[in-house]
């Protein structure tokens, strides 16, 4: 949620700025603003509603440049999407601001500040911090200092960049459960919320550690921790291009993101599977023999995440033999889980950035489970750093809101890790695991055969796109991922739509039932196959209009109430559920785009979670 960019260099870091929006858009926001140092030594500001073309049309009526600045896009939580509201905040003229996260004791502050004499402009806690680092600076006369003294005051999650007019050269950032990361170049540093950001200008980054503060010049930088220490922390180079974030010829990224899923699952997949088994260095060093004790799984994630999570529960269940729990992470944190001897604590994320999944994993660790591991799409995310064991997804950058080729990367990670389990604890014989290592192998491919759908999908779209309601149905494994589906279309194309066990609808969904109700069913060729047909005939006996993605063979046919779409049959229980999700994903994009939605930004989400 929201996006941070800010440069300090010898040249016009204007463009830098506006082009490190741009590259942010996708976390979602609904505001945008930028300050720079002028050449009077004054901080100049603009700031506006909507997108970041808005900003740009707006600093087009009174350009400015400078050597230095901080650029922001804002997710509102505290006041309203207004100008008024949008960062950089400034105080008394002299100090500016941009802030992701929240300050949980800002009213206090508040309070504080209006009684020392400040004024409000917003209704933001972000201004209350720009107020305190200012009153801290008039008593100790130095900005880091004061950044320091403020920050150690704040409770809540934060990512911060300072500037400070009377010393223009110099940035402040902090951070405490937001990410950060500094751009490093040649006579010029930068900083972000995501290295994507950043990508035209540097390859090369540095990411903050919980409570570091930094100090950013154009030659020099200093990172101290929590007590004030100066610390080193590691530089890292980027594998990804300036490109990997763009377009191309797709009409959206989630479209390009769809149609990527063959490669990202084959990359996910590489290096960790020879012909015939699964090499026991996936998980790294320690995973095998961790994984011998252990005696049960508990998984936390949040969204598709936790659908990922679901369907991983039936995988390693049936491969592993243990009992798994599945929680969204934000319901964890707040209660008081028992943790059961040897059990394995998965936590799972695409940014490795999601406020609730990152505390739960702290808390884990707290409580004391066997091992934690992270399943991750971000190297660099805190997740990642602070998990026992990782196993990245290699999905590449994901732009659009609503996640594909995330979710299908996170399966083909788990079932790798339901194998693994199932290995490490003698539950399946070498043939078995030579079997089910192939059936991943074939997994790109059953997506790439999917994608052929789309034609048909997109003219099927046409029936869905009056709607207002809908119904995905599944069982079993299948079942998590009608509700993959179900989140797909309502958070693009804003229908409302829920999931369903197909076995529930005699406990009530039924009574929804009638000729405007569209219901889209999930039926592989398994051993429930005859049972969801039974639950469709009831559908079908109460004039409900379904939508069936069937197996090849399993009977199903197209009739004046029924569309059926063919899916091949045969397909392993390990790669069923992503194949299955591939055309919900492409149905989903196909009505959305019919409703005019913004497909890649829709309305009110945001793509990395980074407060509660």
């Amino acid at each position: 949620m929201c996006g941070i960019v800010a440069a300090v260099a010898q040249r016009n870091v204007m463009p830098v700025l506006i082009e490190g929006l741009r590259r942010l858009e996708y976390r979602g926001y609904d505001s945008a603003g930028i300050a720079a140092m002028n050449g009077s030594g004054e901080i100049q500001r603009t700031r506006a509603v909507g997108k970041v073309e808005n900003l740009v049309e707006a600093l087009n009526g009174q350009p400015h440049e400078g050597l230095s600045g901080i650029a922001h896009t804002r997710w509102a939580t505290h006041g309203v999407p207004a100008e008024h509201n949008a960062h950089p905040h400034c105080s008394r003229d002299e100090l500016a601001i941009v802030h992701n996260g929240i300050i949980e004791n800002h009213q206090a502050l508040r309070a504080e500040l209006i009684e020392a004499g400040y004024h409000f402009d917003s209704e933001t806690d972000t201004e209350v911090i720009a107020h305190a680092i200012h009153h801290k600076m008039a008593q100790c006369g130095d900005l880091l200092e004061a950044v320091r003294e403020t920050v150690n005051r704040l409770e809540g999650a934060f990512a911060l960049v300072v500037m400070d007019r009377r010393d223009p050269e110099r940035l402040i950032t902090a951070r405490q459960g937001c990410p950060v990361v500094l751009g490093l170049g040649i006579g010029e540093h930068f900083i972000a919320s995501d290295v994507a950001a950043l990508l035209p200008v540097t390859r090369r980054f540095i990411f903050l550690e919980e409570g570091d503060v930094a100090e950013i010049r154009r030659e020099t930088l200093k990172i101290f921790d929590l007590d004030g220490n100066t610390v080193e922390r590691p530089e890292k180079e980027s594998q990804l291009s300036a490109d990997a974030v763009e377009r191309g010829d797709y009409r959206h990224y989630m479209l390009k993101e769809i149609h990527e899923q063959p490669r990202a699952v084959a990359d996910t997949l590489a290096e960790r599977l020879t012909e015939d088994r699964l090499l026991a260095a996936a998980f790294g060093p320690k995973a095998e023999a961790a994984f011998e004790n252990i005696k049960g799984v508990h998984i936390i994630a949040c969204g598709t995440s936790y659908h990922a999570g679901l369907i991983a529960r039936y995988q390693i269940e049936q491969l592993a033999n243990v009992p798994v729990s599945v929680e969204i992470a934000s319901e964890y944190r707040y209660r008081n889980p028992v943790v059961p001897k040897d059990h394995l604590f998965v936590c799972i994320s695409q940014s490795g950035e999601t406020a609730d999944t990152l505390a739960a994993l702290r808390m884990a660790k707290e409580r004391g489970y066997r091992e934690t591991l992270a399943i991750c799409n971000v190297p660099e995310s805190s997740l990642v750093r602070e998990a026992g064991l990782t196993l990245m997804t290699r999905a590449g950058p994901e732009i659009g809101v609503a996640s594909t080729k995330a979710f299908t990367t996170q399966l083909a990670a788990l079932a790798m890790l339901a194998l693994a389990l199932g290995k490490a604890r003698e539950q399946i014989s070498p043939e078995q695991e030579a079997e089910l290592v192939r059936d991943l192998r074939q997994l790109p491919a059953q997506i790439e055969a999917a994608l052929d759908l789309d034609a048909p999908l997109k003219r099927l779209a046409e029936l869905l796109v009056d709607n207002r309601h809908a119904l995905f149905l599944g069982r079993g494994a299948q079942y998590p991922v009608a509700m993959e589906g179900a989140l797909k279309l309502k958070e693009i194309s804003y229908i409302h739509a829920e999931a369903y066990a197909a076995g529930e609808l005699k406990h009530g969904p039924l009574a929804l039932v009638d000729e405007h109700m569209p219901i889209i069913a999930l039926v592989p060729d398994d051993e429930l196959s005859e049972k969801v047909r039974s639950n469709l005939e009831e559908v079908r006996a109460r004039g409900g209009r379904l939508i069936i993605f069937a197996a090849e063979d399993t009977g199903f046919e197209a009739d004046e109430h029924s569309h059926v779409m063919i899916l091949p049959r045969g397909v392993s229980k390990l790669t069923r559920p992503a194949l299955y999700t591939i055309p919900l994903q492409l149905l989903s994009y196909h009505v959305a785009v019919l409703r005019g939605t913004d497909v890649d930004k829709p309305r009110n989400l945001a793509k990395s979670v980074t407060v509660e």
